[in-house]
Formats: structure tokens, sequence, C-alpha cells
């Protein structure tokens, strides 16, 4: 079986490159971070030679690909011009920082649409990623924006496959583009990942709408709520509404072979990132 890239979403604290260390430490071979504060709309610039160390030890430790969080501050479906306007300048920031450190994946939560209709909203995300990637140069770049599924709440967008597939499919002549799935949002959403044959019928829906291609990353999080309920809440993996089996057949499955697999799971102890990545990478070879 092909050795599928684990990892999980870690800290940049003392320098951005420090994270890729930290991965290294831990045995992951991908990671995630936030390349500026999740809290703040501006984001200092980030040293070249941090962005040089970061590429480098990504190189030498065969950690890749290296995916990035947009700030969840970022909204460019807002009904509020102010908000969509900080979002598509924040948001060209995101792809800056993720082009200079040599990421391959740019998540991307589509946003909220409330006090607009839902065609209104995919319109305006597609028109202010459009704006945000103006004049960027994306050739021979090897990386993604990746639109990423949402739990299924009351004007997200992005709750469905189907929302997901429509606003990538508008965005194919503006940037490169892919999709993050969600096992928690997937979950909480009302997908069954559980059964067996809800499981198979869950990659059916993936593949008659995003195509099993497009899918570049999985964040696998197990969910403290129950399936259908909306609630985007994570657990540890293996002790949720999910359960571990479910991710040993989605890490084994080679429909996925090409994803990278990166966790986000609560951090209670300060083992929590090595144990949950640890189970993984077991749930992957059994």
């Amino acid at each position: 079986m092909k050795l599928r890239r684990i990892g999980i979403h870690l800290s940049t604290s003392g320098g951005v490159y420090k994270a890729a260390e930290r991965a290294h430490e831990i045995g992951a071979n991908t990671f995630q971070i936030f390349s500026a504060s999740p809290r703040m709309w501006r984001a200092p610039k980030i040293n070249p030679a941090d962005c040089e160390r970061m590429q480098v030890l990504c190189r030498e430790y065969d950690c890749n690909p290296l995916v990035i969080h947009v700030s969840y501050l970022v909204n460019l479906c807002s009904q509020s011009e102010e908000v969509r306007a900080k979002s598509v300048t924040a948001f060209r920031g995101e792809v800056e920082r993720a082009l200079a450190l040599g990421a391959r994946g740019l998540v991307l939560h589509p946003g909220s649409w409330k006090g607009l209709t839902r065609e209104q909203g995919l319109q305006l995300a597609a028109e202010s990623i459009a704006s945000a990637t103006e004049g960027i140069d994306f050739t021979g770049r090897d990386f993604q924006v990746l639109i990423e599924n949402t739990a299924g709440a009351e004007f997200s967008l992005g709750g469905s496959f189907e929302q997901v597939a429509e606003l990538i499919e508008r965005l194919r002549s503006v940037v490169p583009v892919g999709a993050c799935l969600d096992t928690c949002h997937c979950h909480v959403a009302g997908y069954d990942l559980v059964g067996d044959d809800g499981y198979e019928a869950t990659v059916q829906q993936i593949a008659d709408t995003v195509g099993l291609e497009t899918v570049r990353v999985w964040h696998v999080n197990d969910a403290k709520a129950a399936r259908g309920s909306k609630l985007d809440r994570h657990e540890h993996i293996g002790e949720g509404t999910i359960g571990a089996r479910p991710f040993r057949r989605l890490l084994q499955d080679a429909r996925f072979a090409h994803c990278a697999f990166i966790a986000e799971t609560p951090v209670d102890e300060e083992d929590d990132d090595a144990r949950n990545l640890h189970l993984l990478q077991q749930l992957s070879r059994q």
C-alpha cells in the first residue's frame, strides 16, 4: 500500500519554520499551520529567511505537503462590504504567504451568506477570490486553494458536496483549485462515514459532485456531536461519534491514496498531538 501522508495542525510559536521541526519530532510526514494569527485582520510579513528555512526543512524531512489554513475571520461572501473588503485583503495576504512558504494547499472556509441568498453567496465568494488573486502568477506552482466543506450550519456556504463542487467550478478559470473534506463536518452535516453501505454511498456522492481526484486533503477529526447535528466540535480520534474504524477504512481507501490526512484534534494534554497522530498512523497500517 502506498505510504499515506499523515499529519496534524501545529503551532508556529517561535518562528513559522518551527512547525516543520515539531512535525518531524512527532513523526508526521505532512502538517498544517496558520501563517498568521487567526484572530487578527492584519498580518506581519514573514521573514524571507524563515520562508527559506521552512522549505529546506520540509525537503530535508520529506514532510509534505505543507498546508495552510486561512484565518477564520475571512468571510468572502459577507453581505457587509466592509467585512468583504477586509476579507479580500486578508485572503490575498494568505495566498502570498502560502506561496512564499512553499505550501501546496491553502484551505478556505467559503464563508457565511447570512442576509443574502445562497446563489448571491456563491457569486460573491467567487468574485472575492478572483479580486484577491488578481495579478498573482500561479504558473509552475504546485499550489491549490482548497475549498473546505462545512458542518452544514444555516447560511454557511459549503455545507454540502454540491455547494463545494459548484464553487470549485466557478473558480477553475481564476485560481488553481481543489477540495479539502473534513470528516467531522461530513458527519455532522449528515453524511454517513460510519456504516459500510453509508460510507460507499458517501464516497459515490463525492465522486459525483466534487470528484475524487479533486480532493487533495482530508481533515481527519472525530466528532463530539451526533451525525446530522450541524455542530462543529472536534474530538480525539476514536473517542467521538465517528469512532476509530471509519478512519481505518478512509486511510486505507485506495481512492484517496493521493490525499494528505491532517488532524485538527483537541490539545487537552501535552502529548495529544502525538497520540492522535500515532493512532492514525497505526490505523493506516492495520
